[in-house]
């Protein structure tokens, strides 16, 4: 299970950047995954009898967490404009080592050696990636890696949320639901403020496929497969298991967005998998 969630959600960049080759813009094909996926996941929902119910106090902190989710993906389709997918998908799976530096820096967790020198040497593979052929076709390789890291810190400030308000007594999946549905109308009115949001007929078989790719198969089946998958071997695992992620996403970019791979891209996304996999399995012991 967690092998399919990677894998799913590793073709969200591919979906991205076709529907914005398409000439939907990022907000448009926000709109329409998180707006797809939202009726998906609650009708799943419904159908396994879960309970919606909003905990007192939470609507306020699921807001928040809300938005920081949203941040994420609009920074990441933004990267997506300015470097290959899959570098920036890569430099998206460093956010457990930014949840690792603020637990033990602002609600200071036992400092571990592992931990820093995995952070380091995550940088270091950063530098590594920005050394190689990134660049997109008219886009800057600074824009990029400063919006996928922006994702990084987005979707680390979004996890721990989840883990520190009063949202973690929810349900993982009614979570979901109110969190992607706040950012399917969030991205739609921004989608009108700055250019309109079409309707696409359904005539157009094309885009609808791959709206519906990135909204059943890379968000609303990656997302219940991967709380299946901790269900029943755990986080830690499903965390390292999350590794096909972004191999998936580079194998994607190179050969069917025809992305240039360099030895120092690989060099790059080995290091940072394996700084993310040791902070994983520091946080299992």
């Amino acid at each position: 299970m967690a092998a399919v969630s990677s894998l799913t959600f590793g073709f969200v960049p591919f979906f991205s950047v076709t529907l914005m080759e398409a000439g939907l813009s990022p907000f448009e094909v926000l709109a329409y995954r998180w707006g797809v996926a939202t009726i998906a996941l609650l009708a799943v929902g419904i159908l396994m009898r879960k309970s919606f119910r909003v905990p007192k106090g939470a609507w306020l902190p699921m807001v928040t967490v809300s938005f920081f989710c949203a941040l994420t993906a609009i920074s990441l389709l933004i990267a997506y404009e300015n470097i290959a997918s899959g570098v920036a998908s890569t430099i998206h799976f460093m956010y457990p080592l930014f949840v690792a530096a603020v637990m033990m820096t602002v609600f200071h967790e036992p400092r571990s050696i592992i931990k820093i020198c995995a952070i380091i040497l995550s940088l270091a593979g950063v530098g590594f990636l920005a050394g190689g052929d990134i660049r997109l076709e008219g886009g800057n390789i600074a824009a990029g890696i400063f919006w996928a890291a922006l994702s990084v810190i987005a979707y680390g400030t979004y996890i721990i949320g989840v883990r520190k308000s009063a949202v973690k007594d929810m349900q993982a999946l009614p979570l979901t639901v109110y969190v992607m549905g706040f950012g399917a109308v969030g991205f739609t009115v921004l989608g009108i403020i700055f250019g309109g949001v079409r309707i696409v007929p359904l005539s157009d078989g094309f885009l609808w496929a791959n709206i519906l790719g990135i909204a059943l198969v890379g968000t609303a089946v990656s997302n219940i497969t991967l709380v299946a998958a901790i269900k029943r071997i755990g986080p830690t695992l499903s965390a390292i298991l999350g590794a096909l992620e972004p191999i998936t996403a580079v194998l994607i970019g190179v050969f069917a967005l025809s992305e240039t791979f360099t030895a120092l891209t690989a060099t790059g996304i080995v290091l940072i998998i394996i700084s993310v996999t040791a902070v994983v399995l520091s946080e299992g012991r």
